[in-house]
């Protein structure tokens, strides 16, 4: 036999490293995981939960209804069981804190009456107020103690941080107005308040910082 009749070995096919094959399934996973996660990421951003905001400002002591509030939906994600929601029982509440209208109610914001440590009380304010005083406002309550010859002494705060209920201006009185405010005081200032309206302390109301 010749020697360009003996057969030629033929030449051995390379196969692909089995690395190269795991490296394409593993960027196929994590193609996969990145649309997913940013699918869930979209889903949870477009859920949104009716909850309560206030349909006009509630004062503290006032009983709410269903009437006092609107209802929104709102994107609030793991807050959203802090709000009350749409359709949840208002019986027997009442505001425990100024809640400005459109701002979300959150739970806390709402108690039963026997739970709340305030009352509220009507004075007669010897001054016309300033008109940026208004439901939600907070004032300091000054009273001056009568003296001899239709004097005052020296006034002194009677109630610190009372929040306006409700203000009605009397200006048909010579030499300036006065007011009727109710107001939402501590428990454990009323019995100072009505000693001093029933002894005619001359009772006059001051914004504080917090009225607007």
């Amino acid at each position: 036999m010749s020697v360009f009749d003996s057969p030629q070995s033929e030449p051995k096919r390379r196969r692909p490293a089995r690395w190269a094959d795991l490296r394409f399934v593993l960027g196929i996973v994590l193609i996969v995981a990145s649309v997913v996660g940013v699918w869930a990421v979209v889903a949870v951003a477009r859920q949104t939960t009716p909850v309560l905001a206030a349909a006009h400002t509630i004062v503290p002591g006032d009983r709410v209804t269903a009437d006092d509030f609107a209802v929104v939906d709102v994107a609030l994600g793991r807050t959203a069981e802090t709000y009350v929601r749409s359709g949840a029982d208002l019986s027997g509440r009442v505001a425990d804190r100024t809640i400005p209208a459109g701002e979300l109610v959150p739970h806390d914001a709402l108690v039963t009456a026997r739970s709340r440590a305030t009352t509220t009380v009507v004075v007669e304010s010897t001054a016309d107020v300033p008109t940026t005083i208004r439901p939600g406002s907070t004032v300091d309550v000054w009273a001056a103690e009568p003296e001899e010859q239709h004097s005052y002494g020296t006034p002194k705060i009677l109630v610190s941080d009372a929040v306006v209920a409700k203000v009605a201006k009397d200006d048909s009185m010579l030499g300036g107005g006065s007011a009727s405010l109710e107001l939402v005081i501590p428990r454990a200032d009323v019995a100072d308040t009505l000693a001093a309206i029933a002894a005619d302390w001359a009772v006059s109301v001051v914004p504080t910082g917090g009225a607007e």
